[in-house]
Parts: C-alpha cells; structure tokens; sequence
C-alpha cells in the first residue's frame, strides 16, 4: 500500500481566533475547540483539516519558531502501519529529500516521522498503533 494524503495541517496564533473565521467559512468546528491546543474537521472526501497552536507546535519540536518554521501548511500522509513510516522515510532520505524530524513514537499513539518536500513544506508521515 502507498501512503494516501489523510491530512493538512496549520499552525495558528490563536485558536479562536482562527476558527471563528474557518467557521464562517462552513466548517463545523465545535466551540470547545477553540480552548484546545489541536483541533481538526474532516472535509469532504475524509481528509481532515487540523489546527495546532504555535504553543503545541514549539512543545512537540524543539526548532519551531513562529513565522521561522512555518512555510505554508503541512501534509499528512497516513501509512499502513508503523513499519511503512519508517519505509517510506528511509526510502525519501534515499532519494536525497531532507529529513525534518527522523521517525519516532508519539505520544499521542503514532509512528511519525516529518520530511521536507523540494520547496521546504512540511510533509508529515504517520501510522496509528494498532491496539
């Protein structure tokens, strides 16, 4: 199996603030939302648009900087399972592409792993655990 794109990520200021205007937009955020540090709506066709403060974004990688790090949205791609995030990892650094963040277990219950593309976006390679 190929990875398949699951998700596209922004980091935002102030959560709020940026999903009062994704709402006015038509997406269906809840209001608790706004008060958490991650959010995320799935559109149509099941990707999920996700929201991450700078504060969670800082937390979880050390060399974020807001405004330095942030070149324009990230992109998930969800793996079959753990192992193929390593795979597809290992083959991209094979090809010469730059790893961002080698892969490692989160706390959050994924295999992930971050590269960059050509033009230095964020490219996100992650797998659930299976329980």
């Amino acid at each position: 199996m190929a990875p398949n794109i699951n998700g596209i990520g922004l980091g935002v200021a102030d959560m709020a603030t940026s999903l009062t205007f994704y709402r006015r937009l038509g997406l269906d955020l809840p209001a608790e939302a706004d008060h958490e540090p991650h959010a995320e709506v799935e559109l149509p066709g099941g990707i999920r648009l996700m929201f991450d403060t700078e504060a969670l974004l800082a937390s979880i990688d050390p060399n974020f900087a807001p405004g330095a790090t942030k070149t324009g949205p990230s992109l998930a791609f969800l793996c079959a399972d753990p192992a193929e995030v390593d795979a597809v990892h290992a083959d991209l650094m094979a090809a010469g592409y730059r790893s961002y963040q080698e892969p490692w277990d989160a706390e959050w219950g994924q295999r992930y792993a971050v590269v960059h593309d050509p033009d230095g976006y964020t490219v996100d390679l992650f797998a659930w655990f299976k329980n």
